[in-house]
């Protein structure tokens, strides 16, 4: 099989839960090199629960994930990690003893001799001109919208091929949601391959290709993204 027709990511009829509490029911998704994909749903409906699944936080109970055509069902969280799959967490998890600087160098991984371009340090202040100026400040001495730049930077500090937003824009301000977005689309336009995790669907539509609603663990939508505005 080509690299060409290969998805970057693919999930396949995947059941997990908590203890005797199933949450996914088979949920399927694809995503193919270079696209941004968001999954969509109502809180509850199991959209965190696949995403921990993808990155190894949560076990699969069936089904399997499959990560540039091999597979990676249930592998630790820090060998998919050095695959290429990046997580921005929900609630960003800034580390309180570290400095905006040594963050971004603490988690530096080099590129993949596949990939273009590498994320290093100058590349992220550029993306992001406030973590410059605040570089040598502590986590828990930025605001909500810095640290979540500075989570976004960080996972970009992997030079992830897939990186991951679990809501990325949840209780920011709307002048630093509107600032994140911004980043988001200039990062499409890398051709880095993102799946979203967000309620904002304005936003979504104009950033994003293919889309997945999740419902009671089910995925119940999944069309182009113009589609579902017709």
């Amino acid at each position: 099989m080509s690299g060409s027709t290969t998805p970057l990511l693919e999930v396949r009829n995947i059941e997990a839960g908590y203890g005797a509490s199933q949450v996914l029911f088979g949920v399927s998704l694809t995503i193919e090199p270079h696209q941004v994909v968001s999954l969509m749903g109502r809180n509850g409906m199991g959209k965190s629960t696949t995403i921990k699944c993808i990155t190894g936080a949560l076990p699969v109970r069936k089904g399997q994930i499959f990560f540039e055509g091999k597979e990676i069902t249930n592998l630790p969280a820090d060998e998919i990690a050095r695959r290429g799959i990046a997580l921005v967490p929900e609630g960003r998890m800034c580390f309180p003893n570290l400095t905006v600087k040594e963050h971004l160098i603490a988690f530096a991984r080099k590129p993949d001799r596949s990939q273009d371009t590498a994320w290093d340090l100058q590349r992220i202040y550029e993306l992001f001109p406030r973590l410059k100026e605040r570089e040598h400040h502590m986590g828990n001495q930025l605001s909500g919208g810095e640290q979540q730049m500075l989570a976004i930077g960080r996972a970009l500090s992997t030079n992830p091929k897939l990186l991951i937003l679990d809501e990325a824009t949840e209780g920011l301000a709307p002048v630093v949601r509107e600032e994140i977005w911004k980043c988001l689309y200039r990062l499409h336009l890398k051709n880095q391959s993102i799946l979203i995790v967000d309620k904002y669907i304005d936003k979504i539509q104009e950033i994003s290709q293919n889309y997945f609603i999740l419902e009671k663990g089910l995925i119940k939508t999944n069309k182009i993204l113009g589609e579902f505005y017709e």
